[in-house]
């Protein structure tokens, strides 16, 4: 079992900044749970009528300052999938229902988060919470990101929204490219955009993470090797952290080569 980091200090952020993005989470979560409302009890049904089982997939993330919470989803898997198996959702997954394939595709299995967001366990705009399984990949100045609260969006959400495609299907290697390249890509990025973060450019990346999800231009994920590519890498080495080569500054309307996905 992977340990959880020691909690490290929060983000000193201004007391009236840090009321102000409060106020901007709440208003925002509240509206968005009113105006999903009866979408995501439509979700609800639907998934209890496919299969037996919880509609919520319940799981102990890593919040701000390293302290453990519970993030709630829709559940996308077959309730007898058991907890045994891969740490990461990939493409074609034998354990995802018809409704889980739907749900992963757009995005909705991630609604209820709005709760944690009421709850003050997650922002609107904010580093993706990760599970304790890759607890350990916060070191090497990756650990600054637990001084943010974890985020529903976040610029390395909205750039590898097709996280999933970048996984060989079923196999091994993709906790090992995830550690590698994955986290410290997505890293680099969430760590360039909070360090510098006002209301307003979350706001604008709210938008943008919306229009995503509906399927509009985004931007583009830059170029990473394949899972097999990077287990082949000399010695296994992963990605320069932030300690070493510097937070990324791709802005997010940048459009690399390849699209991930």
């Amino acid at each position: 079992m992977t340990a959880t980091p020691a909690p490290v200090a929060a983000c000193a952020a201004a007391p009236v900044e840090e009321r102000a993005r409060r106020a901007f989470d709440l208003l925002v979560a509240v509206a968005a749970l009113v105006m999903t409302g009866p979408l995501m009890l439509a979700i609800a049904l639907a998934i209890r009528l496919e299969t037996p089982g919880p509609v919520f997939f319940r799981q102990t993330r890593l919040g701000r300052g390293g302290r453990p919470f519970m993030m709630v989803k829709f559940r996308k898997f077959r309730a007898d999938a058991g907890t045994d198996g891969c740490p990461l959702t990939l493409r074609d997954d034998a354990r995802m229902t018809r409704i889980g394939s739907v749900l992963m595709r757009t995005k909705l299995d991630e609604l209820p988060q709005l709760w944690n967001v009421v709850r003050g366990e997650m922002a609107v705009i904010g580093p993706r919470p990760e599970s304790l399984a890759f607890a350990d990949c916060f070191r090497d100045g990756f650990e600054a990101l637990l001084e943010h609260r974890p985020g529903l969006l976040g610029p390395s959400q909205i750039l590898f929204r097709d996280e999933a495609a970048l996984y060989t299907t079923g196999s091994a290697d993709a906790p090992v490219f995830y550690r590698r390249v994955l986290f410290p890509a997505k890293g680099r990025i969430d760590l360039a955009y909070v360090r510098e973060r006002t209301l307003g450019s979350d706001l604008l990346l709210l938008l943008r993470g919306v229009a995503a999800v509906c399927g509009l231009p985004a931007a583009h994920a830059p170029a990473l090797p394949g899972p097999r590519e990077a287990d082949a890498s000399p010695r296994g080495e992963a990605a320069p952290s932030p300690r070493e080569g510097g937070a990324s500054r791709m802005p997010l309307t940048a459009a690399p080569e390849r699209r991930a996905g």
